[in-house]
């Protein structure tokens, strides 16, 4: 049996199998990180299972290429009341972002998309979006593009797509939830009807997190001539072993699916995922993929690597330094912390989240640690200068989510020595 997994149950962690470790096991302490220390993870989500205020959770940390720690707590599916499991599944949400950036960089690689490519020479629609600018009463007057998107700008999100916030401004409260597009209706009708909205700034100007990686997948499946799912798994999934990676999920898999409780606990209203029970009508790349935990430390791994893991180059050294390179120039206004909070001192990249500075940010790090995080409740942060991989599976779709990234984030970094 895994000994990690043996550890895990020796502190009373629940889980209903055993799973492969997803990389080489060591000991926190041989790699300079406080197993002691570490156990404050432990005592953390115990606490927060006791108080109902998330099912379970995945948390897997590796450091030096070794997996330090890998445990799974509390429940899978509540209702049911089945325990988690190492190998539990998970709504990545936005956590597929970073994959298909990865995806649209390989097609890179090939000559066959520059990031200096316009939009249009893919989706001619996308020329006939007009810019919206709010005016004192509250309406909008609409202006040409001074600039056109560019493939680039889907990496960074400036392209001026936006995401559906019915709470939120008159540009956001005309574009759907970040997760209805590919339940609604096909790839096609998403591309005809997001080009109908306008845009919530000229293109290169600003960071709006939006639907610019939707439609860099949809501009993947044009180059490639493949699904978006089929060639992330010809180019990216099944060459560095990520086994449960998918856009649509199999039978046995559905058992194996994380769920959320029926009520958000923060405001008792009801919550759900809806992609756990909706079927989908095309590979969204924005927000539609699912994968365990141990799928997304290997792939971490393979971008802290330089672009490869176990023998099986996915890009190279140099198109990754580039993608997790801050993108987000003086010219352009910098919203990252909008999106969260504790992300002071952040720029963006090519699909990824970059630390730019010491301090600023609520939560320890390094210049160069990149990450990002799904609406679903996962996370995950790469520090190239720790050498280290954090992964977080939870299904926790509320507010409640941000609390946790901010504490695992907190524990883990107070347990490195050395």
């Amino acid at each position: 049996m895994n000994k990690l997994v043996v550890a895990a149950a020796a502190a009373g962690i629940s889980f209903e199998s055993v799973h492969s470790a997803p990389l080489p096991e060591a000991s926190a302490d041989d790699v300079g990180v406080s197993q002691q220390s570490l156990a404050k993870l432990d005592e953390f989500f115990a606490r927060e299972i006791a108080s109902e205020r998330v099912p379970g959770a995945v948390v897997a940390i590796a450091r030096d290429g070794k997996l330090i720690y890998y445990k799974a707590y509390g429940q899978l599916d509540p209702p049911k009341g089945t325990s988690m499991r190492l190998d539990a599944i998970f709504a990545l949400a936005s956590m597929t972002k970073p994959m298909v950036a990865v995806a649209g960089l390989s097609l890179t690689e090939q000559g066959r998309l520059p990031l200096r490519a316009k939009l249009t020479d893919y989706y001619p629609q996308f020329a006939n979006m007009k810019v919206a600018v709010p005016q004192p009463d509250g309406s909008l007057e609409f202006e040409a593009q001074s600039s056109p998107i560019y493939i680039h700008d889907l990496y960074r999100h400036t392209s001026g797509l936006t995401y559906g916030a019915p709470n939120s401004d008159q540009v956001a409260r005309l574009y759907p939830d970040f997760a209805a597009p590919p339940i609604k209706g096909d790839k096609e009708a998403f591309i005809e009807g997001i080009t109908k909205l306008p845009l919530a700034h000229q293109p290169g100007t600003e960071f709006e997190y939006g639907f610019s990686t939707d439609v860099l997948g949809a501009v993947v499946e044009q180059v490639s001539g493949q699904r978006l799912g089929d060639y992330l798994a010809d180019n990216l999934w099944k060459p560095i072993g990520m086994l449960d990676a998918t856009f649509h999920l199999s039978t046995s898999q559905r058992e194996r699916l994380a769920r959320p409780f029926s009520n958000d606990p923060l405001t008792g209203k009801p919550q759900s995922i809806e992609l756990l029970g909706s079927p989908t009508r095309f590979d969204c790349g924005g927000a539609g993929a699912f994968a365990t935990v141990g799928d997304y430390v290997r792939f971490g791994q393979m971008l802290l690597n330089g672009g490869e893991l176990d023998g099986q180059r996915v890009l190279g050294p140099k198109t990754v330094h580039h993608m997790i390179s801050n993108h987000l120039g003086p010219e352009i206004k910098n919203k990252v912390g909008n999106v969260e909070p504790h992300r002071a001192g952040f720029g963006f990249g090519l699909g990824v989240a970059v630390r730019i500075s010491d301090g600023l940010s609520a939560v320890p790090g390094n210049p160069g640690e990149f990450t990002w995080t799904g609406a679903y409740g996962t996370q995950f942060f790469c520090d190239p200068k720790e050498r280290l991989i954090v992964v977080v599976g939870t299904a926790a779709p509320g507010e409640i989510r941000k609390y946790y990234r901010e504490q695992v984030q907190n524990i883990v970094y107070a347990a490195i020595i050395r």
